[in-house]
């Protein structure tokens, strides 16, 4: 991971965790001790998706450049099958309660993407490599000489 993906992944790493947080007591006092089970559920959840989401789009922007956006649109699909299924197999479990754990989904999902979106307009990455680029002309003039 280079320093500028390090820094997107922890600007929006960080939000999402006071969110968390923030959730995890909010639900501990409106509904015990399984709401803030089920606040910690939703907030791994989300860390773990959109973490993973996050690793793997930027080494396939990495990679392979031209899969970039199809791989942003599958990975989109995927994270919400794979918490639709999540939701499906945990929809009657008394583990936690399943009101604090999908409000804190919903909070950390949001606060996620908002983060991320904003992480991405501040960064300042070049859109050209201009090593590569004074290479390939050094090169290209090398050749024709």
């Amino acid at each position: 991971m280079q320093s500028h993906d390090a820094r997107l992944f922890l600007r929006a790493l960080v939000p999402t965790l006071v969110v968390g947080a923030l959730a995890v007591v909010v639900s501990a006092l409106v509904a015990g001790g399984k709401g803030a089970i089920g606040a910690v559920f939703g907030v791994v959840l989300v860390l773990f998706v959109m973490g993973v989401s996050l690793v793997v789009l930027q080494q396939t922007a990495r990679k392979y450049p031209g899969l970039f956006q199809m791989m942003g649109l599958m990975l989109y699909a995927v994270q919400i099958l794979f918490v639709a299924v999540f939701l499906m197999a945990f929809k009657d479990t008394s583990l936690f309660d399943t009101k604090a754990f999908a409000f804190t989904l919903l909070a950390s999902t949001l606060v996620w993407i908002a983060a991320q979106a904003r992480a991405y307009m501040k960064a300042k990455i070049l859109y050209v490599d201009p090593d590569a680029a004074e290479a390939k002309r050094a090169e290209t003039a090398g050749s024709a000489t």
